[in-house]
Parts: structure tokens; sequence; C-alpha cells
């Protein structure tokens, strides 16, 4: 059954200082679950290198505000709206606060779930979803941590904070199943983390990290399933089973992503109009290139551009 732990600090502003969380959060809410505990807090005040160590595996997502994260020997980044952070237990880290007031408190949540219920999600994919290479399991890795959530895993982490507050008799059974696609969304997240950002350096022997690069390199080109399919030197139904299962979106939309990315870069070029943009990135009709644009960006090209001027 769910439990729910509150406490509620003094909200009264005291000056920046290095502490316990406990002492700088006006609000922290923990609600249990039998392998899954989440934790809201709310941060009202500034404040400098506060440690905070949890003592399961933890996904952390930001939902307001802004913080500077210290963790090992990395260089402090920030963390914002949007983003996710996929550590080990036990892994100590120290965060600034340097944006929250009262009238603007920082908010961000923090999902601890036991390593049994993580091991068996994983061997659960692995025996019925395997990888494209034989060599290649599916894994949490805590080493490739800072995410910006894809709308999937920003939806999923919505709909994990509502049911942890449902008076419903299925609640547990929601949350598990619920648990479950987040960690196999973020595995797919990570993997396509590295085939996106290192593709080049494994398209000796990862068939997929091949075809993302043979996509970027033919982005103006008509490009295929069929082709896409021989290049992996798979069938075109493998192929692309595969592709949507490793990168968690199909080959279409990969390729629109890249060609929408490849657009931005020209955009920004002042010299470039939207005509330029739309055929030097692979489209064929400036109509077709403003609706695809808008709808991965949320605005159209124009928009874009003079959000640069």
């Amino acid at each position: 059954m769910t439990s729910i732990k509150k406490s509620a600090q003094n909200s009264e502003v005291m000056p920046a200082w290095g502490g316990r969380l406990d002492a700088l959060v006006e609000n922290k809410l923990t609600l249990s679950h039998d392998v899954a505990e989440l934790h809201l807090y709310e941060t009202f005040q500034r404040a400098q290198l506060v440690e905070l160590e949890f003592s399961s595996p933890v996904l952390t997502s930001m939902l307001t505000g802004k913080k500077v994260m210290h963790i090992n020997d990395l260089k402090p980044f920030d963390y914002l709206p949007g983003e996710s952070l996929v550590l080990p237990a036990n892994m100590p880290m120290k965060i600034d606060f340097p944006d929250a007031t009262i009238q603007s408190p920082t908010r961000c949540i923090a999902l601890t779930i036991s390593d049994e219920f993580i091991r068996q999600t994983v061997n659960h994919l692995n025996e019925e979803y395997p990888r494209t290479e034989p060599n290649e399991l599916w894994e949490v890795n805590t080493n490739n941590y800072h995410l910006q959530n894809s709308f999937e895993i920003s939806a999923l982490i919505d709909k994990i904070i509502r049911l942890y507050r449902e008076n419903n008799v299925l609640k547990p059974f929601f949350i598990h199943n619920s648990l479950e696609e987040l960690i196999v969304r973020l595995m797919q997240t990570q993997a396509r983390r590295v085939l996106i950002d290192q593709a080049r350096n494994y398209m000796s022997n990862h068939r997929l990290a091949f075809v993302v690069e043979y996509i970027r390199n033919n982005l103006t080109k008509a490009l295929a399933i069929d082709d896409l399919s021989n290049q992996a030197c798979l069938s075109k139904s493998h192929f692309f089973r595969l592709f949507k299962n490793e990168l968690g979106i199909s080959p279409i939309q990969f390729i629109l992503q890249e060609r929408i990315r490849l657009a931005k870069q020209i955009l920004s070029n002042p010299a470039k109009s939207i005509t330029d943009a739309c055929f030097e990135s692979g489209f064929n009709s400036v109509t077709h290139f403003s609706n695809a644009f808008r709808t991965v960006e949320r605005i159209s090209p124009r928009q874009y551009k003079q959000q640069l001027a």
C-alpha cells in the first residue's frame, strides 16, 4: 500500500549557506510504494553546496527553477526543467539553488526505485526484446545520467506523480506498470543518445550506428526504408522493429528530426533564407518544410529565424 510522509520547515528566508537539504526545504512530501518512493521537494531560498544522497538508485527530474549540480569531479552544470538525472545508490551530490525564493521556489522530484525491481525489468526486456547486436544488452547506464526528457518521459513522470496521489484500489498496479515503462524508456533514451552522439565511433560494429551516419550523410536525398534496411543487412520489417525498439522512434521520425536539426543550423546563418533551409536540409516543398518544422519545434521557421536575429 502507498503511504504518505510530509514535512514542512519554517519558511523564513535565511542567508545562502551550505548545509543539509531538509534544513532548506519548506515543503517535502514523500509518497511510498512497494518498489519505489516518490519525493517532491520545494526549496524557497538560495543556497550553495547543499549535500544530498539516496540509498537506492534514483531518477530526479526538475519541475521549476534552476539548480547547479556538483557530482564527482565533473564540471558543475545547470539542471533545468525538462531534464532528468539517473544516479546510482549512494552517489553523493552537492547542489546550488541560485534563484530559489518564496515567490519562485525551485521544485523537483526524486524517484527512488529498488535495485531488484530494476533488475527484473531489465532482464525481462533483454529476454523478450533483445538489442540489435548480439553482444549488447539493455542496461540502465548511470554513467550516461544527464538526460533531456522526451515527450514520453515527461508524460510518464507527470502520470506517476498523479498516480501516487490517487485514491484508487488499483493504484499499486498502475504505478508498477508505469515504473516499468519509465525504466524501459530511460534505457531507450540512453541507447539513442549513444547512437546519435557517438554513431561515428560505433558504425564499424553496430548496424544501427552505421545507418544513423548513412542518414546524416544523405539527408538531401530520398531515403527509403528499403534502402536503409539494406544498409543494415536486415529485412525491412526486422530493421524497422529493431530501430524503433532501440531508439524509441521510427526511422521516418529520425530522418525528420535530423532534417529539422540541419535546417536550424542553416537558419542560424543570416545569409540563408527559409527557402535555402528547406531545400538544403532535404525537403522538396517549402509548405511541407514549414509544417514539419512547426510540428517538431512548435514554432514556424520564420519565427525561429526571427528569434535568432
